[in-house]
């Protein structure tokens, strides 16, 4: 009896993993018209939409009855699964998912307590612990413990898009409300909040720098970097000035486009990274 990893479709996993991994989708709806994420519009498509259009989409959990076809497909083969999930504090996704897994007994539900690629390094990192033979139960009491050593930071071009999509307060988006500020976020308790502002990128950028190297990284864990929008050229850029972080301890940075409900909240020109904090949890 294998352990499957199911994850809903916030979670952004490097591409090179992908296929590893059973994804339930969320939806995205532009005006009238609804896109199930990843599977009836590409990442490329939904940007290029996101961009171009006038209205900013809005974005819907996945259904119990979506997550029970997939586990009940899991049952007939005869595997347990571990399904993980975006943080309950931004998305009913999580309550969806343990609402089906009522009625199936092989299955757990583990709240990321997190979003996109910090809930993507902890399925990651899940997918090696089944690999390795750690049974069901143990397996999702430890990633509940292991959750709590992640650290995301990431900066967006504006606050606008995590205001309209109410996943920060209004209060917040103002800090970053100011012409040409760059707004650097984390999560906290399952939540997002702003961590600091900079003008410009290459501040920001350093922003990022210095919260990874205060928590320090655990290079034996899975790690990763994402983008918002068409082009990853502000990841690219912050590669070159994060150098001091990755060089000597990583030959390669899997870096990953992000999923449509994460660019529907961030919007485009956003940049962030998610490891395994070395230092001890404040």
């Amino acid at each position: 009896m294998a352990i499957r990893i199911i994850t809903d479709s916030t979670v952004d996993i490097a591409d090179k993993y992908s296929d590893l991994f059973t994804v339930v989708p969320l939806t995205v709806t532009f005006g009238e018209k609804d896109y199930i994420d990843g599977v009836t519009i590409t990442k490329q498509e939904f940007y290029q939409k996101l961009i171009s259009g006038p209205d900013l989409p809005k974005t819907s959990q996945a259904t119990p009855v979506v997550f029970a076809e997939v586990f009940r497909k899991l049952q007939e083969e005869g595997d347990e699964a571990i399904v993980i999930t975006v943080s309950s504090r931004l998305s009913g996704t999580y309550q969806s998912a343990c609402i089906a897994a009522e009625d199936f007994p092989n299955v757990r539900v583990v709240d990321s307590k997190n979003v996109s690629i910090a809930s993507g390094v902890l399925a990651e990192y899940a997918l090696r612990c089944a690999e390795e033979g750690m049974g069901l139960d143990e397996l999702a009491d430890h990633l509940a413990k292991k959750r709590e050593e992640i650290g995301l930071v990431a900066m967006v071009d504006t606050l606008e898009y995590l205001k309209k999509g109410g996943r920060i307060s209004g209060a917040a988006a103002l800090a970053g409300g100011v012409l040409g500020i760059k707004p650097v976020v984390t999560a906290r308790d399952g939540e997002l909040a702003v961590l600091g502002k900079a003008r410009g990128s290459k501040k920001a950028n350093n922003l990022l720098i210095e919260q990874i190297r205060k928590n320090g990284v655990d290079f034996s864990m899975p790690l990763l970097l994402g983008y918002t929008g068409l082009s990853d050229d502000m990841l690219q850029q912050y590669i070159q000035d994060s150098q001091c972080l990755w060089k000597g301890h990583v030959d390669d940075l899997d870096c990953v486009q992000l999923s449509s409900v994460i660019g529907t909240h961030a919007g485009p020109g956003a940049v962030a990274v998610a490891y395994f904090k070395s230092h001890a949890v404040q």
